[in-house]
């Protein structure tokens, strides 16, 4: 793992391989959703202009839900609030994705896009952010997993451990990876999906689904002590509201789907 690429030391700057996949994932993310969009007649400049507000939105949430998460530690020693590990941490993913979730309804409605349509285009792309982002996870050596005898187990450096704390002389699961291949994988489905999209909101309502089943999964491998409630962690609970939630709604709007396709058929 290479958490830091190379440094500048004229200005004293470390580019770390973390932030450079942050970097990547974004505009991948963008740079999709804004196709996908452009594809169905809308404009890519609506679709900029949306990504960077809820890009402000996934930083203030993924922060604040960190915050909840670890308040203890945060009440114990406020300077933590202002200090650079507080700044160059991404926070918990969940708090961004609720917040800019949240956000998109106003912004569909500021754009005059339809929120189900503006989801769909969006959809891949999170995915396909998240991909990159948690490479940049595993090179820098952050949401580590559990210690395993398994072959697949890894090892960090040194500079990992100062960086973000990871253990180092043990194998661990590399959770990091783990993710980064099912978002992949839900990656090619939702575009999949998208090319024989049925009816509004199919594509986000299938990411939220099955990301928050193969999160709900990867969370008994990742050594994550923060939030633990009833043997489960923070992500795990959000993802037991979440995925249940968004496969009846799926289910619903594809009934519904075919229902008006129905009655169509049967007028005409």
């Amino acid at each position: 793992m290479f958490p830091e690429l190379f440094r500048i030391p004229i200005i004293d700057f470390t580019v770390s391989t973390y932030g450079l996949m942050l970097a990547i994932s974004f505009i991948s993310g963008l740079a999709l959703a804004a196709r996908l969009a452009a594809s169905e007649g809308h404009e890519k400049a609506k679709i900029y202009d949306i990504g960077l507000y809820m890009l402000i939105a996934v930083i203030v949430g993924s922060k604040l839900l960190m915050v909840v998460t670890e308040w203890d530690s945060f009440v114990a020693d406020p300077k933590r609030f202002i200090s650079l590990e507080f700044f160059r941490s991404a926070g918990v993913y969940y708090g961004g994705f609720l917040a800019a979730f949240t956000l998109s309804f106003y912004l569909a409605a500021i754009y005059k896009i339809d929120w189900w349509s503006l989801a769909d285009f969006c959809a891949p792309g999170v995915a396909i952010g998240q991909f990159f982002g948690r490479l940049g996870c595993f090179a820098a050596g952050c949401c580590w997993g559990k210690p395993t005898n398994s072959w697949i187990g890894v090892e960090f450096t040194n500079r990992a451990h100062e960086l973000t704390g990871v253990p180092i002389g043990v194998h661990l699961h590399p959770t990091q990876l783990y993710e980064s291949a099912i978002t992949f994988l839900i990656t090619l489905l939702l575009l999949f999906l998208h090319a024989r999209r049925r009816f509004r909101g199919q594509i986000i309502l299938a990411y939220i689904a099955s990301y928050s089943i193969g999160r709900f999964i990867i969370e008994f491998y990742r050594d994550d002590p923060r939030g633990d409630l009833f043997g489960l962690s923070t992500s795990q609970l959000i993802s037991l509201l979440l995925a249940p939630a968004a496969l009846a709604v799926l289910i619903y709007r594809l009934y519904r789907s075919r229902r008006e396709r129905e009655l169509s058929e049967h007028v005409s």
